[in-house]
């Protein structure tokens, strides 16, 4: 009795009472022991008992087991839980109360409490001066809950419209990725060549919605036929523009002479006085001779063509590799001709590097072997469907590797 007389003597509601109200109360409240998690009561349940807190901890809590559920207040040694039932006049719970770990609780009836009240009316004073410092508390609380919440609201609102711009901006950028890579394909030849004698088929697939990849087709004077293939530094709307430059000015290069070493030199020239951001482009030129099948190219740190025989043996015209400098960052780069006949039967692939370059999630190269394999066995189909062939062969050994650059090929065949 002596230890529970101390600990109420300590309870700030019972703080003022003389000494022989308090051994009654220790005689008279019944002492209990509450396991961990035990739910004393519910909100909204009718109450008529309140407790008196020992030892322990116990919460408050509003809406409990609903989305809604507020934690509102933590109890502790000394505190009361439960009294808001026994002032109400509809006598019902206002919240519910769960204990945490073990407790020690003191209860005391509707009953016990009246007959306190008849001794000790100033009890009820005391306990207004209690109850109006928690709902002072409380409402700090509630205030400063708002607050919190009203700036998590701001900041969320602010997030959202930073994600509504940013959606804006990114519909925007892609659908003039969407005008920039239309743009970029028109400047590719829209139909393949019909020339007698001659089959062509080109393939061009960028790495992202626009790239710096470009071939084509000039049509020259006579039966000659201008062909390209170009493979622009860096990726994206950067390389775009230089491609498109360097399309422009080699089709306009390409009227003045019929040398391809004289053409891509003069590309070269204007590129140099155009060319301030020190991007450049590796870029094959030929000339086709339709009535002789001579292919006479100069190559501007391009891969070198593949050309195929009927037979399925293949040549390598071209193992000079010192002989072609890219264009772009050299005043006098290094540029040599080389002529190949197209004999009946023959295939000739122009290709960029994102065709060798292709890895897999290995890590593995699609490579050069790959690909001569794959132009010979497939050098009796239409040029068309070789290069398509061969971006299915590249596509199957990327697998689910990303595409790291952009691949191109120009196929002619001779009849």
């Amino acid at each position: 009795m002596k230890e529970i007389e101390q600990v109420l003597a300590q309870v700030p509601l019972f703080a003022s009472l003389p000494h022989d109200e308090l051994e009654y109360l220790a005689a008279a409240l019944r002492p209990i022991q509450v396991e961990p998690g035990t739910l004393l009561f519910r909100e909204g349940e009718c109450g008529d008992h309140f407790y008196v807190v020992l030892a322990g901890q116990a919460q408050v809590i509003k809406a409990l087991g609903t989305p809604e559920e507020l934690l509102f207040s933590v109890r502790g040694p000394g505190d009361f839980i439960g009294e808001m039932s026994l002032l109400g006049r509809d006598g019902l719970r206002t919240a519910s109360v769960r204990v945490l770990g073990h407790a020690r609780l003191l209860e005391m009836t509707r009953g016990d409490f009246d007959a306190l009240l008849q001794r000790q009316p100033a009890l009820a004073y005391e306990m207004v001066h209690l109850l109006t410092a928690r709902l002072k508390s409380s409402q700090d609380n509630i205030v400063h809950d708002l607050q919190e919440k009203n700036r998590q609201l701001t900041q969320a609102y602010e997030e959202l419209k930073n994600a509504q711009t940013q959606i804006i901006e990114k519909e925007k950028l892609e659908s003039e990725l969407e005008v920039a890579h239309n743009i970029q394909m028109s400047l590719l030849p829209r139909w393949l060549p019909q020339v007698a004698d001659f089959d062509f088929g080109a393939q061009i697939a960028p790495m992202s919605a626009v790239g710096g990849d470009f071939y084509d087709f000039i049509p020259l004077d006579g039966q000659m036929l201008g062909i390209a293939i170009g493979d622009v530094s860096g990726h994206g709307v950067p390389a775009a523009l230089f491609m498109a430059l360097t399309v422009t000015l080699l089709r306009a290069e390409a009227c003045r002479t019929c040398s391809p070493a004289e053409v891509l030199r003069g590309v070269n020239r204007q590129l140099l006085n155009l060319n301030n951001e020190g991007m450049f482009v590796t870029l094959l030129y030929g000339v086709l001779n339709c009535a002789t099948h001579e292919f006479t190219y100069a190559r501007a740190g391009h891969e070198p063509p593949i050309l195929c025989r009927a037979d399925g043996e293949w040549l390598d015209p071209d193992s000079d590799l010192e002989c072609g400098q890219l264009l772009g960052l050299f005043n006098n780069p290094l540029l040599c001709e080389r002529t190949l006949t197209l004999a009946p039967g023959s295939t000739l692939l122009l290709y960029t590097d994102g065709v060798t370059e292709t890895t897999n999630s290995q890590s593995e190269l699609f490579g050069g072997e790959r690909l001569l394999a794959a132009v010979c066995a497939h050098r009796n189909s239409p040029a068309q469907a070789v290069c398509k062939r061969i971006w299915e062969l590249v596509t199957a050994h990327r697998g689910d590797a990303p595409q790291r650059d952009d691949i191109t090929m120009v196929c002619a065949q001779a009849g």
